[in-house]
């Protein structure tokens, strides 16, 4: 494909992204279309395999048949073969009919098995003599039945390894394998990943009304070097999430919000932390609607206007001038003189201490060092995130 031609497929496919991986997964997808044979997409959960299996069923002599996408893993064990193949009136306990599986409905056009690898024994065998012989019988019948489908595999998990260790058929591994196309990681596309960033937080803040979010020179090298375990699902529930909390409504004077690297900081995970820190999804796997959406982010909104209200409120009574009608709170300078044996005033005192030698230290050790912050960490003694934060906190 050339490359006009490569930029109009992703174009029809929301695909984002100029990475020499990711273009020969598409061209490969691409090629192998006009044919027959199996297909096996592998990479790491969140990278996009399902996109790969819509391109080849378009660009195929089966595109005008059904596509089916069924994920594997998503099936309990005692179910799956009357899933895949369908069941006979009494076959098991609730089949109050007959059923057509997937096999039977896919006729003549693409099935895609996402998560193959989670198949159970009993079920690759029957899979593999589909995919030899088109044949198949359903649960409960004895009468064997004929299918034409083209089967599009893909699997997060390594499957020869699966073979070694006994958990996946060899036979059948070599027949899915027949074509094989690799998604890339995204810590694999670090130029894709900003792009990847903008194209979210763009789509996020249209639908919701706010200004889009655009990051520093050095926002963005946080960006690419962190490593994603979440891949392009992960980043998008950053990017979503740093939108709904940094940005603002959008304005005739301002559609655009610009976070720096201590800004971002705070929504880039610890290893150690949860990787996915991401609005929570309804069990069954589907995700929050938009009203549900905006209901959220004008909750985060409100929220964050009472925040700044009472952070102004603060600043003027740290200042010694209380607001009109108010009564002025006394401030820590007003308080009376506490005895030496008053334990408890002490340990206050001596925290807020420590607390403002730290960022004293900190500051001093920035200066030092010329604003480098790896540097002033490794004199201290202690993270980059930790001096990261400091500084977010005290910016608020």
């Amino acid at each position: 494909m050339d490359t006009q031609e490569l930029q109009k497929l992703k174009n029809k496919y929301d695909i984002i992204g100029s990475d020499a991986a990711l273009n020969h997964a598409l061209e490969t997808a691409v090629a192998v279309a006009p044919t027959d044979l199996t297909v096996l997409v592998s990479g790491e959960s969140g990278v996009g395999k399902e996109t790969i299996p819509q391109i080849i069923h378009q660009f195929s002599r089966r595109k005008n048949g059904r596509y089916l996408a069924v994920n594997c893993g998503a099936i309990p064990e005692g179910t799956i073969n009357a899933e895949l193949f369908g069941h006979e009136k009494g076959a098991f306990t609730g089949a109050i009919g007959e059923r057509k599986g997937y096999f039977e409905e896919a006729n003549g056009g693409t099935l895609f098995l996402d998560e193959i690898g989670e198949l159970p024994k009993e079920t690759q065998a029957m899979l593999l003599r589909v995919l030899q012989s088109g044949e198949f019988i359903k649960v409960g019948s004895s009468k064997v039945e004929k299918t034409d489908v083209r089967i599009i595999a893909a699997t997060n998990v390594n499957l020869y390894n699966a073979v070694q260790q006994g958990r996946f058929r060899e036979d059948l591994y070599y027949r899915l394998n027949a074509a094989r196309i690799v998604m890339p990681a995204l810590r694999e596309r670090k130029e894709d990943i900003y792009l990847l960033f903008r194209k979210f937080t763009s789509d996020f803040a249209q639908r919701f009304g706010l200004r889009k979010v655009s990051l520093s020179i050095d926002a963005i090298s946080l960006l690419k070097n962190y490593r994603w375990p979440g891949n392009i699902r992960q980043l998008k529930n950053v990017a979503e999430t740093v939108t709904a909390l940094e940005s603002r409504p959008a304005s005739a004077e301002a559609d655009r919000v610009e976070l720096s690297a201590t800004q971002l900081m705070p929504y880039i995970p610890d290893e150690k932390d949860s990787l996915l820190p991401q609005i929570a999804t309804p069990a069954g796997g589907s995700s929050m609607s938009d009203e549900d959406k905006r209901v959220l982010v004008k909750a985060i909104l409100d929220l964050k206007n009472e925040v700044d209200a009472l952070s102004e409120k603060v600043r003027t009574l740290e200042s010694g001038a209380a607001p009109a009608g108010a009564e002025r709170l006394p401030l820590a300078n007003d308080r009376p003189a506490v005895p030496d044996d008053d334990a408890e005033w002490q340990e206050q005192g001596e925290e807020l201490s420590i607390k403002k030698n730290t960022g004293e230290l900190i500051e001093r050790a920035l200066e030092k060092h010329g604003g480098n912050i790896k540097a002033a960490a490794a004199e201290l003694g202690i993270s980059e995130r930790t001096i990261y934060r400091k500084l977010a906190k005290n910016k608020k």
